[in-house]
Order: structure tokens, then sequence, then C-alpha cells
């Protein structure tokens, strides 16, 4: 198979409603609930207008809920609890007006590549919530108070030494983060098996939806690879091949003014006609009409 990366070659990603101002000398911001609403109303973009940021955006609340959108899965976030929305992903703020808090941006260079690899900043499929219990709570209070402070002044610090003293600190907060226990966890590692076909899977999706090429690709049977599939995800492995599918073409339809013949022809299809049935039957709508519900827009004609 031909080997892509996670996502498909020419994709538009938009800039995020705070992406202007990650251009700091560090590479992050730290950037208070109130902060972003008042950018949203002088941009005039509505809470759920998808975005697909290309940072990292982490979000803790100090008071009050609020129930942001992942990927389409929306997530209820209360004070002390953590949202981790990673890059390619597809992000909806919802409503903020009741929530107070503070969200930390930051470029995927930004970190140091021990931490990346400790905690595993470069997979997709990592969790999105995370719930620390108490003592977890108190070091990640610490955590970003001490960001946060350091970001709203040097302290006498040159603007390079600035700058690398915020890189640790994320560093500090973001390993701590990313190592959160959450009740519910399996009680096993995923097999290197399912590993691999996950790896090959997010790699070549938009080649081919077939499993007896991953199969043949990995050295596996397409039965290993169901059972290993199963075993882990909880689905058999073409459905796990056709939900990345669906999620990418949800990405493409919710944040691009792509045609639908356009998103077909990205994700491997050889026709607007195949990939509208492929969608419809496993998204349950059609993709124009899953477009207009995400955005929140009036059907034509109405």
């Amino acid at each position: 198979m031909t080997v892509k990366n996670g996502h498909p070659a020419g994709q538009a990603i938009p800039e995020d409603i705070s992406a202007d101002s990650v251009g700091t000398p560090a590479g992050l911001e730290v950037i208070p609930l109130a902060a972003l609403r008042a950018a949203s109303r002088s941009r005039g973009t509505g809470p759920d207008v998808p975005q697909r940021p290309a940072c990292h955006h982490l979000l803790t609340l100090a008071s009050g809920t609020a129930r942001p959108a992942v990927d389409f899965t929306a997530y209820d976030v209360r004070p002390g609890s953590w949202l981790w929305a990673r890059p390619g992903q597809v992000l909806q703020w919802g409503d903020l007006t009741h929530a107070e808090g503070t969200l930390i941006v930051f470029e995927r260079h930004v970190p140091d590549p021990a931490t990346v690899c400790a905690a595993g900043l470069d997979d997709p499929h990592a969790r999105v919530l995370r719930t620390p219990d108490a003592e977890d709570a108190v070091s990640l209070r610490a955590a970003v108070d001490h960001l946060r402070q350091e970001f709203t002044g040097r302290g006498g610090l040159p603007a390079d030494a600035h700058a690398t003293v915020l890189r640790q600190l994320l560093d500090v907060l973001i390993l701590r983060v990313a190592h959160l226990g959450t009740p519910g966890d399996p009680g096993h590692a995923p097999s290197e098996t399912f590993l691999r076909f996950r790896g090959a899977v997010e790699r070549d999706f938009a080649n081919t939806r077939r499993v007896d090429d991953y199969a043949v690709a990995l050295g596996y049977s397409t039965r290993t690879l169901s059972r290993a599939t199963l075993d882990t995800a909880g689905v058999g492995a073409k459905e796990f091949v056709d939900r990345r599918v669906v999620l990418e073409a949800k990405r493409l339809l919710a944040h691009t003014d792509l045609a639908a013949a356009r998103i077909a022809a990205q994700l491997g299809f050889s026709s607007a006609t195949n990939f509208a049935k492929y969608f419809h039957q496993r998204a349950g709508q059609a993709p124009i009409a899953f477009r207009t519900a995400v955005r929140g827009e009036r059907p034509a004609g109405v």
C-alpha cells in the first residue's frame, strides 16, 4: 500500500480562533475563557462553528461547566477536568458563557522530543477528557497556575530565557495531564497486532478500505486482525476502517466547503455517488445534510 500521512493530501486546516496570537516566541499561549469569548464575539464566530486547529488545545475549568465537542462527540467538562483537542481534530466550543477557566494552546514543535514521546502527543487515538484524582488535581492546579503566572510576566528574564521557562513548564503540565488515569480504562494493554493495524489504518485509510490489503501489508490473516480489533476496540476490522473513513469525511464536510465530489476523491472513492451511499449507510444521513446540521445552517429552500 502507498503510505500517506494521517490526513488526505491537499486538506486545508483553517486558523483557529486563537491562532493569530500563537505566534509568541515560546509557541504557546495561556488564554482565560473570558478572553476567548471576547475574541469569538469580535470575529463574529459562533460557539458551534467547527474548527480544525493546527495546534494542541488544553482546556480546564475553575468554575461552571462546559460541553465542547471534539470530532462530533460532546464532553462534559467540569472544574478540575481536562479536555485535550489535538491537531487535526474538529473542535466546537459550544456555550462557554457559564464557565471560567483556562485554555492552553501550543504548537506541535513546542514540547521537548522526550515529552512528545512520553506523553504520546502524536497519538491520534488518545483520550480527549481526563479527570484527576484529588492528589493529581493539586499538582495540576499548581502546574497551570505557575504556567499562567510566567506567561503574564517575564519576571525580569530576557525573552529567550522566558520562552525556555514557559516551554519547560508546559512540558511538566502536559506530562501530568497525559498520564492521568480514567475510571473504566481497559484492564490490559492493546495487543501489538491491534496497534500495528490501527497505525496502518491511520496512515492509509484514504487508499484502501479492504481489510485484506491491511492483512497482506502487515503479514496477518484477516481473521487475526478482526479478532485483535474486536478484543480492543469492540468492533471488527472492517467496521474499524469504515469508522475512520467516515470520521475524516465528517471532518472535511464540517470544516471545509469542498464539494462532495472533491471529498470523495480525497478519500479514494470512484465517484461522489458511491461516497454518498457509503456515508449515508454509516452516518445515517447524506453528506450535505450532515454538513448543514453540524454547522447549524438552514437547509436550502427553508
